[in-house]
């Protein structure tokens, strides 16, 4: 019986995750589990699992949550101390990682830490700390598997293959809610409109930032890390579709690619159960059901975000953590109606203008770069 503790159970990805280990109770077991603020769902949760812990991150919700489970043998915790506990010393053999933002920098840092294997859905974790987070599964022998179905994709193509055929990898993107919606027209489009992705049904930020193609920016950056290649060997193409997930190309000039719906429980189910697969499907696939597949160039014109991430990966350092910090709280305010769409890309841009960078940095610099970017982002769009 494998435990898991869960690090944002009430979001997509969480309950998805729940769905998988509902599926297989004879092979997994809750341990604890962690949401930010949805404590009802959270309760909940603990109750049909048996969770034995539960963190809460806004302390606000602390007693509510108690009291809903006080007649239960469930701990519960509020804070973001309480995460790391249970990400680093919580009774679990392995951590999924569902948190969004740089709130899953540490928490992953620290299961690695503590030798669990991590089932990683937190880009955020590998934008902004990939090179030292790597360094550390590394020196302490931590599996580190991906549950972005891009990643989850190559991680699939590479398997049984030999390092040095490996000539690029291909990161499929849908082009997101406004691929149709011409560059001309996008300073007047509304968090309502970004927020209809045409395939996948997600967190709003995470919609956004396929919209604005930040998301696919740091889906480069986690590939550089997770794979160990080289940036100017990550290539990026608009599929529409969204059937095919990700390539890999070989020197031969084979190219292999993971295709299957626009469904979230396969790369799930694959990150827990690897090396094995599920043994039946959440939903059938069929080749027949899309006999149209179309792939073109990314227009970098429309889509500058994804230049930048290119970018910080060439600049190293905390260049990443100030994009992804400075795009957190840009999309925030985006999402509130407090900016307009573009000013996402400018509020990046100006943070990384006018940021302090550290080469070489520690995750207390990292911690300071995070800080410094939010605050530049503030400022830049007043506010």
């Amino acid at each position: 019986m494998e435990r898991i503790a869960l690090l944002g159970s009430t979001g997509s990805i969480g309950v998805q995750t729940l769905d998988i280990i509902r599926n297989h109770p004879d092979r997994f077991s809750i341990s604890a589990l962690v949401a930010h603020s949805r404590w009802q769902q959270l309760a909940e949760q603990a109750r049909e699992f048996g969770a034995e812990c539960v963190a809460i991150g806004d302390e606000r919700h602390y007693d509510n949550l108690r009291k809903a489970l006080a007649d239960t043998h469930t701990e519960v915790l509020a804070g973001s101390d309480a995460i790391n506990h249970v990400a680093s010393s919580y009774r679990s053999d392995t951590l999924v990682n569902a948190l969004v933002g740089y709130a899953g920098l540490h928490p992953t840092a620290r299961a690695i830490e503590s030798g669990k294997r991590i089932a990683l859905a937190n880009k955020e974790t590998l934008v902004v700390g990939g090179d030292i987070i790597m360094a550390a599964a590394r020196r302490k022998g931590v599996e580190i598997v991906p549950i972005d179905s891009e990643h989850s994709a190559i991680m699939q193509c590479l398997e049984g293959e030999q390092r040095k055929s490996i000539r690029n990898l291909i990161l499929t993107c849908s082009g997101g809610a406004l691929r149709d919606i011409p560059k001309q027209c996008l300073d007047s489009v509304t968090p309502e409109l970004a927020l209809k992705h045409p395939q996948w049904s997600m967190g709003a930020k995470i919609t956004i930032d396929s919209a604005t193609l930040v998301n696919k920016g740091f889906e480069v950056i986690e590939a550089r890390w997770l794979f160990d290649i080289e940036p100017e060997r990550i290539k990026v193409v608009i599929h529409p579709q969204s059937i095919v997930h990700s390539m890999v190309e070989y020197t031969d000039g084979a190219v292999k690619a993971q295709l299957g719906t626009a469904d979230m429980h396969t790369p799930i189910s694959y990150a827990l159960l690897y090396p094995e697969r599920a043994a039946t499907a959440t939903e059938q696939f069929s080749i027949l059901d899309h006999p149209t597949l179309t792939f073109s160039a990314v227009d970098h014109d429309k889509y500058p975000a994804l230049g930048i991430a290119y970018e910080t990966l060439e600049r190293g350092g905390t260049a990443s953590c100030t994009m992804n910090g400075a795009n957190e709280v840009a999309v925030a305010a985006f999402l509130a109606h407090k900016c307009g769409y573009l000013d996402i890309v400018g509020a990046i841009r100006y943070a990384l203008d006018n940021a302090t960078f550290v080469a070489h940095p520690t995750l207390d610099d990292y911690d300071a770069a995070n800080s410094e970017a939010r605050s530049l982002a503030e400022r830049y769009l007043k506010l």
